[in-house]
This record gives structure tokens, sequence and C-alpha cells, in this order.
């Protein structure tokens, strides 16, 4: 599994898709209304709610 599962604000987006904000303990760990945002392949992710946080893909 060479590609990335978790992503930092001004990463690029690897693929075109749906992601969403996690809290940095665990994926498991639900975010109270959390962002999400859809980016094309190569777009920058942008800011989170606050900097413990990260993107993950949403999976559909």
């Amino acid at each position: 599994m060479g590609e990335w599962t978790e992503f930092r604000p001004g990463d690029r987006a690897p693929n075109e898709g749906t992601y969403i904000e996690v809290g940095e303990a665990s994926f498991h760990m639900g975010v109270n209304n959390p962002k999400k945002v859809h980016l094309d392949k190569g777009e920058k992710f942008p800011g989170t709610s606050n900097s413990d946080r990260k993107w993950k893909r949403l999976h559909h």
C-alpha cells in the first residue's frame, strides 16, 4: 500500500474524490460535523478546523 491515507492542509490530492476531516487520534474517532471537500487530482487540501486534524479519502 504505497498510497498515503491521511493528508495535511496544503498537500496535493493523489486522486479525484471526496475527502473528510478526521481527528488525529484514530480514524475510529469521529469528528462532529466534519468538513468534507471534493478535490480533483493535484488540487491542494484546504485548512482544517484545527491543527490536529487531517483529511482522509471518503470511500463509497
